[in-house]
Order: C-alpha cells, then structure tokens, then sequence
C-alpha cells in the first residue's frame, strides 16, 4: 500500500522510539494521516522490523514504544538473523568444527541475553520456527579436527606477530618439533595452518590434527608484508599446493546447467558454445584433488587440459578398477 512505503514505516518508527511513554493506535493513525486499520498494519510491519517494540497496557488502551530511543533503533536482531547465526553454529558442529560452533553459540547467548523480556519473548518463537524448518545436509567427508587449545596458540601467535612451536606427527620426519611463522589457518573438510619454516619463502601447510604441543612462543616472527592467506588458497583447487597450470574442462550439454551453477576455483571462466557444451577454465595446483573431484561428474566431463590432470585421472581410474575388478 501507498502508506506503508519504507519511509513512512521509518517515520512511525523513530516517533515510537522518541516517546517514553508510546503511542496509542489513533495517536499513530492521526501523527501519519491514516485510518486505524491502516495504522495496525503499520504497527505490525514496524513490530516485525524491530521485535524490541514493547506494548503498554493503559486502559482502556495500549501504548506501544520502541525503548532506549534512536540509539538502540537498528540493533535489536530479528528472527531471521538469529536463526542464521543458530543454523551457522549448527552447521559447524554437525561438520565437527567444536571450536568455531562453541564461539558462535557464545554469541548467540551474549545476544538473546542483551535483548529485553517482551523482545526476547517476541522473537524467540519465531527463531525456534524458522531453525526446525531448516535443516543442514550432511555431506560424506572427513570432520574437521578443531582443538579449543590448539586453536587458542595459534590465534594468539597470529595476534602477537610471534613464533609458534608445535611437535608434527606428519611429513618426512614424523614426531619432529618445528619452530614456524604462522600465516593462518584454512578450514575446510580438514584444517591446516599455513606458515612460513626456516629460510624457505614458500608457505607451507600443517594438518592440526597431527599437531601437539602447541605453543605460542616469545620471540617476534612476522609474515611477510605482500603475503595474502586469501591469494594462497586461490592458488590451488584444494589444499594440496604445486605447479600451477592451466585448467580447461569441457561439460557435456546434458550436464550443462550443473556445470552453469558450479564454482570449480574462484578464477574460472565459464562459457557456453552454440552446441551445449560449457567450457570451465581456470588456474590452479593441486591436480590430484582435482582429479578426485572430477570422477564425481563420470563420463559428462573431458578433461582438454593440462595433460598431466588427464595422466593422474587415468592412473587413479586404474587403481580403482584394479582394486574392484574380480579376481
């Protein structure tokens, strides 16, 4: 309708927060030149907006205000952002990321405690509504190792510019303590840190769960000032880093509006000829995870290029067929 315009529905909501003692229906009715109905559906849109709006009993009728005036206006959070947050937490500890769910329930609780009683109980309903309604699909993987403590060292050497020293059950050399330069930390299907070890420029990667004995030490150790964590991880289609090369991939049409909505790397271009087909291009290291992932799409991808993706298909495929083939 004409009179419940974003403007005016703003106009009606800095009226409620600037009055102590709130507005009756007909004083909103008369302040934005309506009628009462069109007044209650007004109340109810700027009630959905900001769930701290409170109703004062004042008989024979009710008042209604937005409390703590302009300042708290736009900070009362609405169903639909708490029940992402939940779904967001959910979502990390169904996946087995304990540390990243604990810290976001955390704030979910600092958040639904600041609200008032009449807000909370508002927008409690709707929240608890809204997360039974939407659920996470569980996806087959490994759960990533997310150590509270672990994760604590690191942060805090990140934090302080220092050194981090930890004792690797991984590698070449397996139980050997190294003393790295963290960078940061990639969280995926499993989570590693990425630093810099010895005179090497060349970032390396850590699983954190091979890591003990973690501990942020004293002496200073700075990333380098041109190092990007985002630039690192772009540079490979999964974890694994190597040569980078130049990927092209070609989609069958049948698999074309798979392939349209599919983001292979963060470089890609994607194009479609005349005939179906989408070619994806893009580059990246790490052609042995991009080879795993690429037997997911069976016979509806070719690989054009590099030719060493085309020789690690071709080998893992007769793995598996060795492995499954009857004796």
């Amino acid at each position: 309708m004409r009179h419940e315009k974003a403007t005016k529905l703003l106009d009606l909501a800095r009226r409620l927060a600037s009055s102590s003692e709130g507005l009756t229906l007909d004083e909103m009715a008369q302040a934005m030149e309506v009628g009462r109905r069109t007044a209650e559906r007004m109340r109810d849109a700027v009630w959905s907006a900001f769930p701290q709006m409170e109703a004062i009993e004042d008989p024979p009728t009710r008042r209604f205000r937005i409390p703590s005036g302009l300042d708290s206006l736009f900070q009362t959070p609405t169903a639909e952002e708490l029940a992402a947050l939940r779904t967001a937490a959910d979502s990390n500890a169904t996946a087995g990321a304990e540390a990243r769910a604990a810290a976001l329930y955390a704030l979910e609780g600092k958040l639904l405690s600041a609200l008032k009683g009449s807000a909370r109980r508002r927008v409690a309903p709707d929240v608890e509504a809204l997360v039974q309604a939407e659920t996470i699909a569980v996806h087959a993987g490994p759960r990533p190792y997310e150590d509270q403590a672990v994760l604590a060292e690191i942060r805090s050497a990140v934090k302080g510019l220092t050194a981090l020293s930890f004792r690797y059950e991984g590698g070449s050399q397996p139980g050997r303590t190294r003393t790295v330069t963290p960078l940061g930390i990639l969280f995926g299907r499993s989570n590693y840190l990425v630093s810099l070890e010895g005179a090497s420029s060349r970032p390396r990667t850590f699983r954190l769960d091979r890591m003990s004995e973690v501990e942020a030490l004293g002496r200073p150790a700075s990333p380098p000032a041109d190092f990007s964590l985002q630039a690192f991880a772009d540079e490979s289609f999964g974890i694994y880093h190597g040569e980078i090369e130049d990927v092209v991939l070609r989609i069958k049409p049948e698999r074309a509006e798979d392939a349209l909505r599919w983001r292979f790397h963060s470089n890609q271009i994607v194009t479609q000829g005349p005939d179906g087909v989408v070619t994806v291009a893009f580059r990246a290291s790490g052609m042995l995870e991009l080879a795993w992932h690429l037997f997911t799409w069976g016979d509806a991808i070719e690989i054009v290029s590099p030719q060493s993706l085309k020789t690690i298909m071709v080998e893992e495929l007769e793995k598996a067929l060795a492995a499954h083939r009857p004796g």
